[in-house]
């Protein structure tokens, strides 16, 4: 299959760097002109080497940039422990779990909003013409890209069914439970329904949408869905099946098998690997390639060309600034956290930004002002559950922080 095959895109002329910087083996790689002192930034072993001694994660990838240039990447710990040890390289991929979300299907949907052929405060029926009853026919594609749409948090996994045609039927049955546009509550049925939505208007799936307008575009070759079997030795692996399952309250006997390529998330896994909320594999090499086109505000490439666009700067800026209703609490922008209790990427020293974590292990915060971002790649459920890490995201976070020279 070709599916992860694709043009390398043009590497930004300030990451050309990233190539040595995050190889296999990657050692910190602070170029001249990053602004952040290598010697604050080794802090950032300290912290993840604390978090691995106390057997919150197996082990990471840590990537960090500033003003095109990636000042360090480093792999620490091991990508597998079950069945036997792997050590952690920089180039592992992760199953990035809700990362999916402002990886491929928010730039999906503003890609489509871009081109005109989707309305940001249109009714979501507009395009769905199902997603109707229960109060569904008033939520808007804005109140799903915000997680204001009143739905619950996810699909129960005690009723059984299997595959996206399944999992849509169960979508067109959901009722709201607070009047959309009146309460936050974070939700996988929100982009699930937004997957669907890139499907319906563009006549190509989300997994090929997201591949052929901005995965290989942007050369992130690491990145996909349903990863071929030739990057399984680089895949971080999770958490047996029967574990994933009962998160949702879904029967998993004889179950027993390390989930290694496979997406984590159990509502996509019944969907067939594929699906707004969850799915997405990808590595810190490629975080660092679309955190980069961020700050540049879309912009990507180099060159005599003078390089090329994904998205336009009013649809980053529109993605990454407070879209929350008026005087609403927690902060969202368009699929991005900005000010809510997921920002734990932030820290306290620097503030400000957008970013977003996955359940997994993963985050990604991007900080405009300063052309920063920070990438968190674990697989902290891996062998068997796993630990809250927040305080280590926060920690890296702050470290970074005090790291910045003019």
């Amino acid at each position: 299959m070709t599916r992860w095959k694709g043009a390398r895109g043009e590497w930004l002329p300030g990451l050309l760097c990233f190539l040595a910087a995050c190889a296999p083996a990657a050692q910190p790689a602070a170029g001249p002109g990053a602004g952040l002192d290598p010697e604050r930034l080794e802090r950032i072993g300290d912290a993840v080497g604390d978090s691995i001694g106390a057997g919150e994660i197996p082990g990471a990838v840590v990537i960090v940039g500033r003003r095109g240039e990636v000042a360090y990447c480093r792999a620490f710990g091991n990508r597998a422990l079950v069945p036997a040890p792997e050590p952690m390289t920089a180039d592992t991929v992760f199953d990035v779990s809700s990362l999916t979300k402002v990886l491929a299907t928010t730039p999906a949907v503003m890609i489509l909003a871009e081109e005109g052929k989707v309305r940001l405060d249109d009714r979501v029926s507009r395009y769905l013409p199902r997603f109707t009853g229960g109060g569904k026919e008033k939520i808007t594609v804005r109140q799903l890209l915000t997680h204001y749409s009143g739905l619950r948090p996810d699909f129960d996994l005690s009723r059984e069914w299997s595959g996206t045609g399944a999992a849509l039927r169960e979508l067109w049955g959901e009722k709201t439970e607070a009047e959309p546009g009146t309460k936050f509550v974070y939700s996988d049925l929100n982009f699930i329904a937004l997957g669907e939505l890139v499907r319906a208007v563009s006549g190509r799936g989300l997994e090929l949408f997201a591949r052929e307008r901005i995965h290989a575009p942007l050369g992130m070759n690491d990145t996909g869905f349903l990863p071929p079997k030739s990057l399984l030795g680089r895949i971080a692996p999770t958490e047996p099946r029967r574990n994933t399952l009962r998160y949702l309250g879904g029967r998993a006997e004889g179950l027993d098998a390390m989930v290694r390529g496979e997406v984590h998330d159990p509502t996509a896994w019944r969907m067939g690997g594929v699906a707004g909320h969850a799915g997405l594999f990808s590595s810190a090499r490629d975080l660092a390639l679309y955190a980069q086109m961020l700050l540049g505000g879309g912009a990507f490439g180099g060159g005599e060309r003078g390089g090329r666009r994904l998205l336009s700067p009013a649809a980053v800026e529109a993605m990454t600034r407070p879209q929350s209703p008026a005087g609403a609490l927690p902060l969202r922008g368009f699929g991005w956290d900005i000010d809510s209790d997921y920002a734990s990427p932030r820290g306290e020293l620097l503030g400000g930004g957008y970013g977003h974590t996955g359940f997994t292990g993963t985050s990604l915060w991007v900080w405009p002002e300063e052309g920063l971002f920070v990438g968190i790649l674990t697989n902290r459920v891996h062998p068997s559950g796993g630990k809250n890490i927040n305080h280590l995201r926060g920690a890296i976070a702050n470290i970074v922080a005090a790291a910045l020279v003019p």
